[in-house]
């Protein structure tokens, strides 16, 4: 009786925390309240690499400076994502190779990224120039946001137009990190 009822409490208290993961993992894949992703999305159209520009500190980018984004689409038809930067301290480059889907309507700019096997973020582009040439991307919440280019830099009248679009939009652009990237886009390149 109570090796059974010790099975109960281990069975029940499984449930309870793949449903608490659960639930965890998908709040992860949300959209912020307000903030919707573009419609029309084309994802051909987006493909290739991106300079960032600005982003918000997280651990993750930190202390790195000419950071690119390149998107390639796979043979299965998920997106291959190569994040890199140079580690200012360690100097030397840094890359994660990651994998990203639609989160539903491929019409729609809203991926699920994942850099760590079954783990999924959201990766929101919610705005985009008609060019393809801009782009500003946020995660499950405004605590997440990058500001990308085609090209590693941008005139002070264009970044302080698409710094006002973020600020309407509900992001602290007072806390931005802005990316260097002259040095090491000739780097890159070598590479």
């Amino acid at each position: 009786m109570n090796t059974l009822k010790n099975l109960y409490n281990i069975r029940y208290r499984l449930c309870l925390l793949l449903t608490i993961a659960g639930l965890a993992l998908s709040a992860c894949t949300g959209l912020p309240d307000g903030i919707e992703p573009v419609e029309e999305f084309e994802i051909d159209r987006y493909l290739g690499t991106w300079y960032e520009i600005a982003r918000l500190d997280h651990r993750f980018e930190r202390g790195l400076s000419g950071v690119t984004a390149t998107y390639r689409l796979r043979d299965d038809g998920t997106i291959e994502v190569i994040n890199r930067g140079y580690d200012d301290d360690k100097g030397e480059w840094r890359e994660a190779t990651g994998k990203a889907r639609f989160a539903g309507d491929s019409s729609k700019g809203h991926l699920e990224v994942s850099f760590f096997g079954p783990f999924y973020a959201s990766y929101i582009v919610f705005w985009l120039d008609p060019d393809y040439e801009i782009a500003m991307v946020t995660g499950h919440n405004r605590s997440y946001f990058w500001l990308l280019s085609r090209s590693s830099q941008l005139s002070p009248r264009r970044l302080q137009e698409l710094l006002a679009i973020a600020r309407d939009r509900g992001f602290t652009v007072e806390e931005l990190i802005f990316v260097t990237q002259e040095d090491q886009e000739a780097a890159a390149s070598e590479h």
